[in-house]
């Protein structure tokens, strides 16, 4: 059952329960006042079955039409209509049904001013109820579509920032094959095996997809195979991470776009050997992962972040996080540091 069949469900059962209150309470008085119960029930279900229909009637209208302002006095004016309609219906049914009751006729002819008020205030109140219902509800679906519109749109960029990161990398790794090809046709060939798995891996992701962080090394591992492939013996990885932290979560291909950025501004500049470090630990309900390399300082402007890797990462973790603090960049000593901090929820 959905939610909204849910609700409507319940305001039909309070609605129920709330007639036969006011039913009862209503042939309760008339017996008070010396009718039989015969007479007292028939009067209290037909007046009061009327009454529910007449409030159902405004229910509906306003469920459909929503007064703007200075459009009140329409809705009091069909609830008088109404309640007039209920008045002389009730009257009719009863004086037929219960006819050769004097005393009742009497006192039914004499209380129509009471019960026409009574009646009329009733509705109103089924009117105010109704417009305050239907009031919220539409700010409810309101609020929902905005907050799926924001949420297409938060996904329709993501898509963009993913699609910006892989073509820089596929146009690297198709260029790496192509010099290979000639002089070093294995290693050319493992190559495409394994780009062809991770851009397999890529693929199969969605674009909001969390995973845990032993699945997001894995898939990292697969770019670093290209990378040494293109780069050999220059390139060298170390990867520390705390055992504890295997299971906690990141958003799906977050790493990869940083070690692209750390390889490029660590080897393009250089022609020795270059460590690329990638440390995860557990730190207070994050997971906090920092990438390390070497740079040229001479080149190189760390402390103000360098390629659109860390922008479109910055870009993608605030679109998830509404947080601007999560992802840092600082250079001491000849080495960049990218520290990125994923919230445990």
């Amino acid at each position: 059952m959905s939610v909204s069949s849910f609700s409507s469900t319940r305001v039909i059962t309070y609605i129920g329960v709330a007639w036969l209150i006011w039913t009862a309470m209503h042939a309760g008085s008339l017996y008070l006042l010396g009718f039989n119960i015969k007479v007292s029930v028939i009067d209290a279900v037909i007046c009061n079955t009327l009454l529910l229909l007449a409030s159902s009637v405004v229910s509906n209208t306003l469920r459909f039409y929503q007064p703007g302002k200075g459009q009140y006095l329409n809705i009091v004016a069909w609830c008088a209509l109404l309640a007039g309609m209920w008045l002389f219906l009730s009257r009719w049914l009863l004086l037929y049904i219960l006819k050769g009751e004097e005393v009742y006729a009497d006192v039914l002819n004499s209380s129509l001013l009471m019960r026409g008020s009574t009646g009329f205030l009733l509705i109103c109140g089924s009117a105010l109820i109704s417009m305050l219902y239907y009031t919220q509800q539409e700010q409810k679906e309101n609020e929902r579509r905005k907050r799926d519109a924001e949420k297409l749109a938060r996904e329709a960029e993501l898509f963009n920032l993913r699609q910006q990161l892989q073509p820089h990398f596929l146009f690297n790794s198709l260029n790496s094959i192509s010099a290979l090809i000639g002089r070093r046709p294995e290693e050319a060939r493992t190559m495409i095996y394994q780009l062809s798995d991770f851009l397999r891996g890529t693929l199969r992701k969605e674009e909001n997809e969390v995973v845990t962080l032993e699945e997001e090394f894995q898939h990292l591992q697969l770019y670093l195979d290209i990378e040494k492939v293109r780069f050999g013996h220059r390139l060298n990885t170390e990867i520390i991470r705390d055992e504890t932290c295997g299971k906690l979560v990141l958003p799906a291909m977050l790493l990869q776009p940083l070690v692209e950025n750390a390889i490029k501004f660590g080897l393009y500049d250089t022609t020795g050997e270059v460590t690329i470090s990638i440390e995860a630990r557990c730190a207070n309900q994050y997971l906090e992962i920092s990438i390390r390399n070497p740079y040229d300082v001479d080149t190189v402007r760390p402390k103000s972040g360098t390629g659109f890797g860390i922008t479109g990462i910055k870009r993608r973790l605030y679109l998830l996080f509404a947080r601007t603090d999560l992802l840092e960049t600082s250079g001491e000593n000849d080495i960049f540091t990218t520290v990125v901090r994923i919230p445990q929820i």
